[in-house]
């Protein structure tokens, strides 16, 4: 081999070894963009109802829905039907029994998953209704959640006998 090809050969090597380095670093320091829809955008609600009541309390219930890659938190909710709502849990108490309660932190619906809120489980709860629910009419919600986006949705007012657990500090959930 001579001088010259052998020159070449090398030359070769070092601008393709040079050409891989460099590839590596681009990628390393351009990594691909990652877009997080808001949750108001991935979240929706199935079957959603109201409980009719003439005053005091009710409850909002359906089946939220997440189609993201990531877990998002329902922190709040808001509705002109009531002065006052709250996420609620229902668990057991020290002595066993079913009582209703804030749920810290709010409700986390899993990613590419759903969270049931239903009677004697998971619902909104509504305190201080601004007006009678009767059945037949609608309630319109809005959810808000960790990252402030918002879902807004309505519910049908239905009749239903049942769910009537006591809250943590021993009253009944009258209406409710």
């Amino acid at each position: 081999m001579n001088t010259t090809t052998t020159r070449l050969a090398r030359l070769t090597a070092f601008a393709a070894v040079a050409l891989i380095a460099l590839t590596g670093c681009s990628a390393q320091t351009a990594p691909a963009a990652v877009t997080t829809a808001p949750a108001g955008e991935v979240v929706t609600i199935e079957n959603a109802w109201v409980k009719s009541a003439e005053d005091g309390m009710s409850a909002t219930f359906g089946t939220l829905t997440n189609s993201s890659g990531d877990d998002v938190t329902v922190v709040s909710v808001a509705s002109e039907a009531s002065n006052m709502l709250q996420l609620h849990e229902t668990v057991a108490n020290e002595s066993g029994d079913m009582v209703m309660r804030e749920i810290k932190g709010g409700f986390v619906i899993p990613a590419r998953g759903e969270l049931a809120l239903e009677p004697g489980g998971n619902h909104i709860m509504l305190m201080d209704l601004t007006a009678p629910l009767k059945a037949g009419s609608e309630a319109t919600f809005t959810l808000t959640f960790s990252d402030h986006s918002t879902y807004r949705f309505t519910a049908p007012v239905k009749d239903y006998s049942g769910a009537n657990e006591n809250y943590d500090d021993g009253h009944k959930g009258a209406g409710h």
